[in-house]
């Protein structure tokens, strides 16, 4: 039997680096070829790897932003190519610099659906935001994972601010025992 744990899918990974100097985003926009960069409309410039599919936001204090992955190995290989390119263009890249996960985007299934005006009063009207009229979720904030979950009355749900890959795993086997014990799931 499947349980809603197994239907965790990552959508997005998001993490930052940075190669500790300034750098000239025009020039880079010319010499990186696929770059795009227009200062009126972002401040950084984007670079797209396709193997694997992720979008780097390279800033001009050194710093980058790789979001899109749909892993934390696939951030690790996209921010690898990236360091690779730069060290190309003579940007000296330490070998390895620190990269730090900032957000791990996942969905999932619960199988039911569910009762959102329930689950608002339910789970405690601190931990929740639920206006219907504005979006169509119950916004819940939770300790531990520290994660918020969106949860559809359609028994999908949103695990965002994730640090860790079992990050989403914990928060969904938590939210399916808290809407278990308020009889609120099936």
């Amino acid at each position: 039997m499947t349980t809603p744990a197994d239907s965790i899918e990552i959508q997005n990974v998001v993490a930052s680096t940075g190669i500790g100097q300034e750098l000239d985003l025009e020039a880079l926009a010319e010499d990186l070829p696929g770059a795009d960069f227009n200062p009126d409309n972002f401040p950084g410039l984007v670079y797209r790897t396709q193997n694997p599919k992720a979008a780097a936001l390279i800033f001009r204090s050194g710093k980058i932003v790789c979001t899109g992955a749909k892993s934390i190995d696939d951030v690790h290989e996209a921010l690898g190519i990236i360091f690779e390119k730069l060290r190309e263009l003579r940007i000296p890249v330490e070998d390895s610099p620190e990269i730090t996960v900032q957000n791990i985007v996942s969905s999932a299934d619960l199988g039911h659906n569910l009762n959102l005006n329930a689950l608002a009063i339910g789970l405690g009207l601190e931990d929740v935001e639920y206006e219907p009229e504005q979006f169509p979720g119950l916004v819940y904030r939770m300790d531990h994972p520290e994660v918020v979950i969106l949860l559809f009355g359609s028994g999908k749900i949103v695990i965002t601010g994730g640090k860790r890959t079992d990050d989403a795993e914990t928060a969904v086997e938590e939210i399916v025992e808290r809407i278990q014990n308020l009889g609120l799931l099936g």
